[in-house]
């Protein structure tokens, strides 16, 4: 009987080591799959278009060259090696690139997260977590730089709550990490603005003899992460630029991805919340305070902009990992058996046999499917024509900024918000969406616009179909154009603005 129970806890511990590599796996496969849903921001085409300058020139930008709007002025790129790895996939593989290493880091994300959880609850509920952190976290995996900066930041919250978990420091070569998801993506800012609360766990729970050398650990621990952040082309320029996004006040609002939670219709986000609540009083589950401030600071960041919904989805469960496997307690597995020699290379076969298996799966899947990016962000025909034309100074809509910096068109704005400012991009986004339509022909002239390029289905071509001066000359399910008809703007004589364009 007890020699039956040392092999069943053998056999767990080994299949436990594959679990988040399974777990990986399914979700690389899975998001492969659906491809093409990865790529329907027109951000994706900037940010391309970046990553491939920096490889071209062997050198970062420091200024834009985008725009006309903006030509020369400061602007530093805060996810400049996410971008290179995009380019040099893009140029090698077309969109099937970037498809492919967005899928990998939401692999890495699943598989890393499943790892640190794995520690403390049993496999079946951390696997569950992952499932539901990524179907959390759906509307944002896009083949932007935010995806490919996730694993590392479930990595470093990992590690930094293992190490409070244990009551000690963390370790000196943990900072790397913080290194590279400086360079990758400008959320690195949560992970130094998440050393605080978590220190407050460790030395909450340390010795009383031994809290105040643990505190000061954890303080030259946070000025190296400080210093890590700034190891990147820009130095200390990458935290101004990684904060500047949040000093645009009403622009963020105006924005669907730093919009704040919309609960008029039921969401996954809104379920998982009341799950959390209802969870917490059932189960009478109770949390130190540091505990409890960052739940609640991660909960507040969810609600105030819906990007921050993935960084709510992975980070409360690693956060309540350790109250949760102190509620469920599980057998330990024998560690002597996990280390013998068959249960060690019987785990790597079997991890080699799951990469195996997804790399022939993907060579498979391409071999028959074209990935290609959604036409509502790529107005080919329109830009064609106005190629054609030989216009200089085009008035894009927000969303075609992106495909027209692709086409190497000067764009009036696209998705760089902080380069342009608060004021201008409001001002663009109520004049093309009715809400000012007076400040539409005074934008036009004050740029001296040739062209417009506007969404079809928007507010802005009704407003210039009855601008005195423009008239309508190409249109779509996707585009509308209009040209200046004899260089004079301003509202044509007994012509009113349709109401149903004043919002």
């Amino acid at each position: 009987m007890s020699l039956s129970l040392a092999n069943s806890i053998a056999v767990q511990s080994r299949a436990r080591a594959l679990v988040p590599l399974c777990v990986g796996a399914g979700a690389y496969l899975f998001f492969l799959y659906l491809g093409d849903t990865l790529l329907q921001d027109s951000d994706s085409f900037w940010q391309i278009k970046i990553g491939q300058w920096i490889l071209d020139h062997g050198a970062v930008p420091y200024t834009d060259f985008y725009s006309f709007t903006r030509t020369g002025e400061a602007w530093i790129s805060t996810s400049w090696l996410s971008q290179v790895l995009f380019a040099f996939s893009y140029t090698h593989w077309g969109w099937a690139g970037p498809v492919i290493i967005t899928a990998i880091g939401v692999a890495l994300t699943a598989a890393i997260f499943v790892h640190f959880l794995d520690a403390q609850i049993e496999a079946p509920r951390a696997v569950l977590f992952a499932m539901l952190a990524l179907l959390l976290s759906m509307h944002h995996v896009l083949a932007r730089p935010h995806i490919l900066a996730l694993p590392v930041m479930v990595a470093w919250v990992g590690l930094l709550m293992a190490a409070a978990d244990r009551k000690s420091a963390p370790s000196w070569t943990w900072l790397p990490l913080m290194a590279l998801w400086a360079n990758l993506h400008g959320g690195f800012v949560l992970g130094l603005a998440l050393i605080g609360p978590i220190s407050l766990e460790a030395v909450e729970h340390a010795e009383k003899g031994r809290r105040l050398a643990l505190f000061m650990r954890w303080v030259l621990f946070g000025i190296g992460a400080l210093i890590a952040s700034c190891c990147t082309p820009y130095g200390w320029r990458t935290l101004q630029g990684a904060t500047n996004i949040l000093s645009l006040g009403e622009l963020l609002s105006l924005i669907f991805e730093w919009m704040p939670a919309n609960f008029a219709t039921f969401t996954s986000f809104e379920g998982a919340l009341l799950g959390l609540i209802a969870f917490g009083y059932y189960r009478g589950l109770v949390l130190s305070a540091p505990r409890i401030f960052l739940i609640l600071f991660l909960t507040w960041s969810a609600l105030t902009h819906v990007r921050s919904i993935e960084a709510f989805a992975f980070l409360v469960p690693l956060v309540l990992a350790k109250p949760l496997g102190q509620m469920f307690p599980r057998p330990a597995p024998d560690a002597a058996d996990a280390d013998r020699w068959p249960a060690r290379h019987v785990t790597t076969l079997g991890a080699l046999m799951i990469v195996a298996a997804s790399w022939t799966s993907t060579s498979l899947y391409l071999g028959h499917h074209r990935f290609t990016f959604t036409m509502t962000q790529t107005p080919v025909a329109a830009v064609d024509l106005l190629e054609q034309r030989k216009v200089r100074r085009i008035f894009n809509a927000y969303q075609f900024g992106g495909y027209l910096i692709s086409r190497d068109i000067p764009v009036f704005v696209d998705g760089r918000a902080e380069l342009y400012g608060e004021k201008f991009v409001v001002d663009f986004f109520k004049a093309t969406e009715g809400k000012k339509p007076e400040l539409l022909p005074r934008l036009l002239d004050e740029y001296r616009i040739d062209a417009t390029l506007l969404v079809a289905d928007a507010p802005g071509p009704q407003i210039l179909d009855q601008l005195k001066g423009w008239k309508r000359i190409y249109a779509d399910d996707i585009a509308v154009i209009h040209v200046r008809d004899d260089g004079q703007a301003g509202v044509a004589p007994g012509a009113e603005i349709p109401k149903d364009v004043r919002k």
